[in-house]
């Protein structure tokens, strides 16, 4: 009989499709793989084979509609106060109507296992009231608390002196009493609501804390380093989506890509609308350079752009497949969405950063600190900063270099094949247990 296991991911991209390689992969090897998410990836996953169970009772929040969805949203500014907003709306109050998805989809598919994504916050208690074993997966930097570092979610770099790792034991005491605090208060009533035991620390450690097993998308050299590694942590190299060669898109101006000697990718990903960010400043810092820069703008305004930017040294597209076009170039500039940057890394590819909200800050604290580029620590940089920088990393033959070195140990990792092997652990574990409470005596009344 097949090994039945659900995917279960939220409806934002860098959640759902770094899991597609996993899901193909292991459909491939003869498990009965389905998918709950929400109705937009409907046609993505017809188009991959992957049975879809949508959302029925649970909320469609989308990267693009947060704000029309939670219309307060809109009126929390700074980085730690929407956060907060997110934790406690978008990912703890979803849960009851996950998990009664779940539990009607495990009537018609009474599934052996369950992948989610580390946001899916419905995983503890599918857990313990299904009784089936959970898989949570890193698609952030490693989020669970330690001691030998920062709280998570301030975008602060370690320090390892007296002063500041007494500095950092401060700030997580602050980060768990008072400024996060309310994510587990609303945790533990959901919780209890299920007769489940509470939990105790921060949101940012029960994806690792209440999962069997916790899969991070990276290596070890991504991560700070800490004595005090969760037990359940496997680390799997870099998670990228699944591509069939029909999906990829073929980049038009192959010709262009010959005639300069340095080529500069810039993007701000699909989520963030503003041109002016990233893309605007960008295309300024470098107007009729000796630099060729390829501009895609996830579809918006591209038009406008294109009309504004006639420049020979611009090509801008909605789309273009960046596993195509960064082997051609030759420094990376974004606002450092984790699977832009493991897929940097993959290239050997060097960046320029520029983010701090939706966990950015994270990705873009561990770009600066282990040198694989410049962050620029700001949301909204200016065409100096960027053209600087850029220059910078295209001039100092140190940032390739270590990129190539992470790229190294990345190459150590196949994430499809470990995966499965952790599966079979996992679930070999699972069934020995079960097994060994079967067989105990069992107990009599007199």
């Amino acid at each position: 009989m097949k090994t039945k296991i659900l995917f279960a991911t939220l409806n934002f991209d860098g959640h759902f499709k770094p899991l597609t390689s996993l899901a193909k992969h292991l459909q491939s090897q003869g498990y009965d793989v389905r998918w709950y998410t929400g109705k937009m990836y409907r046609q993505y996953l017809e188009k991959i084979s992957i049975p879809h169970f949508p959302f029925q009772k649970a909320l469609e929040i989308t990267q693009s509609n947060m704000e029309e969805v939670f219309p307060e949203r809109k009126k929390h500014k700074s980085m730690v106060s929407k956060l907060k907003f997110d934790i406690r709306e978008m990912f703890i109050r979803q849960i009851p109507d996950h998990v009664t998805d779940i539990n009607t989809i495990y009537e018609v598919f009474p599934f052996d296992l369950v992948i989610a994504d580390l946001a899916f916050s419905a995983l503890p208690v599918i857990r313990e009231t299904l009784h089936v074993p959970t898989i949570s997966v890193g698609i952030t930097p490693l989020m669970a608390t330690s001691r030998d570092l920062p709280p998570y979610g301030m975008g602060i770099t370690p320090s390892h002196g007296f002063w500041g790792r007494y500095r950092q034991h401060l700030l997580r005491l602050l980060s768990r009493t008072l400024i996060f605090s309310e994510g587990v208060r609303e945790m533990n009533k959901v919780l209890r609501s299920y007769s489940l035991q509470s939990f105790e620390g921060t949101v940012f450690d029960i994806p690792v804390h209440r999962s069997d097993l916790f899969l991070q998308s990276a290596v070890p050299g991504f991560e700070y380093p800490r004595s005090d590694m969760n037990k359940n942590v496997r680390f799997l190299g870099a998670l990228l989506p699944y591509k069939t060669e029909k999906q990829a898109t073929v980049f038009i101006r192959q010709d262009k890509l010959k005639q300069y000697e340095k080529i500069i990718l810039v993007t701000q990903g699909t989520v963030e609308k503003d041109i002016k960010k990233i893309l605007i400043p960008t295309l300024e810092a470098f107007k009729d350079s000796p630099y060729l820069v390829v501009a895609t703008t996830g579809g918006s305004q591209t038009k406008a752009l294109q009309d504004l930017y006639p420049q020979e040294n611009f090509i801008i597209e909605d789309f273009i497949d960046f596993n195509y076009i960064m082997p051609y170039a030759d420094v990376f500039v974004s606002n450092g969405g984790y699977g832009g940057v493991m897929m940097c890394i993959s290239h050997q590819l060097p960046l320029v950063v520029a983010g701090i909200h939706e966990g950015k800050n994270e990705v873009n604290t561990r770009v600066g600190y282990f040198k694989l580029g410049i962050n620029l620590k700001t949301e909204n940089p200016s065409s100096e900063q960027i053209r600087k920088s850029v220059v910078e990393v295209l001039e100092n033959p140190g940032y390739k270099q270590n990129v190539r070195r992470l790229y190294e140990e990345f190459q150590q990792y196949n994430p499809p094949t470990l995966c499965e092997y952790y599966i079979e652990e996992l679930l070999h574990k699972h069934a020995s247990s079960k097994k060994q409470l079967a067989s105990q005596p069992k107990a009599h009344a007199v």
